[in-house]
């Protein structure tokens, strides 16, 4: 993916933390080769999508390791945390957090590591002197009429073959050339019985293999000697070694490489017609393809290779950030569903304190304890008025008329009741009505003063 142009600040110019991040793993993926790495597993977790993300350390230091869906299915073993393995890696930049890891493209138990050394020594070996070439390899007969077979006896690899074989192309003949598979002198008598049968003439197609098995138990198959043994035999020859994900050298150096022992059978007896046909525009397409394409890519891929990027890299980059959302999405679930629970342990106490027995106790209190300052409250307002009304009995009594009277002093009132204040109101013979401290009297006006 390109790279976007940067912003400028004035007269600087300033990448995003993202383009930073894409400069940095397209350094380190173009100017790190690929690698061998060993140490101990930690952290290890597989998310649904399939892929794997483990923590590879030592007793120094520790490093983030990837290892997508499409690579981890070659593994023989589960990982789990403390196993020792060995890893084919690159160096890579997360750049969603911006943390270095490795992308790993093949695993295998620590124990291993030699022996793939050794295998891979001598593959470089044999390439070099070209016996992996596509030039030399013969085409397969389109129907041959009499197949050697080198393998063991009793496995169950050669009666796959028979079965195959006899049901698909009954007319073939058939020969055994019986060796041990593995084990010491396998592979003495393998490259042996490979020999004597190009030798013999009587075969024209030549199938050398067995059944599955560990590296250990496949190794005869390594060897250098079947390798030349099998690259000079004067027949085509298939090799079918193992399952499908099992590549052994014998795969390389043979014509034609089977994925099972059924399978080179089935491609043993195929179809004349439809196998010429397939064959012929096959190897003439493929190798005209070829030949062109190593010419013209060699150089472009030298110059280029180092910033081209297969979108096979964007979408695994795509899948882990996606892995580390669901796995952030798993713990923020996880500790929502603790909130819950939380809440309901606490809902379920505070429940426990609405028992009706217990609201109505906690109600009764309350009403009682109202009650008693309800009366406290009245006996205080009473006692408080009773002792107002006092004060203004007496403040009252201070500035009453009767008081007045008690001094000796009575109020005059006329006929009609009005207070007489001035003598100038009466004239002789008025009626009058006086009110004393204690009772009252009428009188008549003889004289006004």
């Amino acid at each position: 993916m390109p790279t976007a142009p940067p912003k400028t600040h004035g007269n600087r110019s300033v990448l995003s933390v993202g383009d930073l991040n894409r400069e940095v793993r397209q350094l380190l993926e173009g100017s790190v080769p690929l690698l061998w790495v060993s140490g101990e597993i930690s952290n290890f977790a597989a998310p649904t999508s399939g892929h794997w993300y483990f923590t590879l350390k030592d007793s120094r230091a520790q490093v983030r390791c990837a290892m997508f869906r499409g690579r981890n299915r070659t593994v023989r073993f589960r990982p789990e945390n403390g196993r020792e393995v060995l890893l084919r890696a690159r160096a890579s930049l997360y750049e969603g957090r911006g943390e270095f890891q490795l992308i790993v493209e093949h695993m295998e138990e620590a124990g291993f590591g030699a022996l793939m050394r050794q295998l891979e020594q001598l593959k470089a070996k044999l390439r070099a002197e070209g016996l992996f070439d596509l030039e030399r390899k013969k085409l397969l007969p389109a129907l041959p009429a009499n197949i050697g077979i080198i393998t063991s006896p009793t496995g169950a690899a050669i009666r796959d073959m028979i079965h195959v074989l006899g049901r698909r192309h009954p007319a073939a003949e058939i020969e055994l050339w019986p060796v041990q598979v593995q084990g010491r002198g396998a592979a003495e008598q393998i490259a042996r019985a490979i020999r004597l049968a190009g030798q013999s003439g009587r075969h024209d197609l030549l199938i050398v293999g067995r059944g599955g098995g560990s590296l250990e138990d496949l190794w005869p198959f390594n060897e250098e000697i079947v390798a030349r043994a099998l690259a000079d035999c004067p027949i085509p020859t298939i090799s079918a070694v193992g399952h499908e994900t099992d590549t052994t050298i014998t795969d390389l150096v043979a014509d034609l490489r089977a994925p099972t022992p059924s399978a080179a059978a089935e491609i043993a007896s195929a179809n004349a017609a439809e196998l010429a046909q397939r064959v012929q525009r096959a190897s003439h397409h493929l190798l005209r393809a070829l030949r062109h394409q190593l010419r013209h890519l060699r150089q472009q891929v030298q110059l280029t290779g180092n910033r081209l990027r297969h979108p096979r890299e964007q979408l695994q980059n795509r899948a882990q950030r996606l892995d580390h959302l669901e796995m952030r999405l798993g713990v923020a679930a996880r500790r929502a569903l603790d909130t819950l629970h939380h809440r309901l342990d606490r809902g379920l106490r505070d429940f426990a304190g609405c028992h009706p027995e217990r609201l109505l106790r906690d109600r009764r209190e309350q009403l009682q304890s109202h009650r008693e300052k309800l009366q406290r409250a009245i006996q205080l307002r009473l006692d408080q008025d009773r002792d107002r009304l006092v004060h203004t009995g007496q403040l009252l009594h201070s500035v009453s008329p009767l008081a007045v009277l008690e001094r000796g002093y009575a109020i005059v009132r006329d006929d009609r009741g009005r207070v007489i204040k001035d003598t100038a109101e009466l004239r002789p013979g008025d009626r009058v009505r006086a009110r004393l401290a204690r009772g009252e009297f009428s009188a008549e006006v003889t004289e006004p003063g």
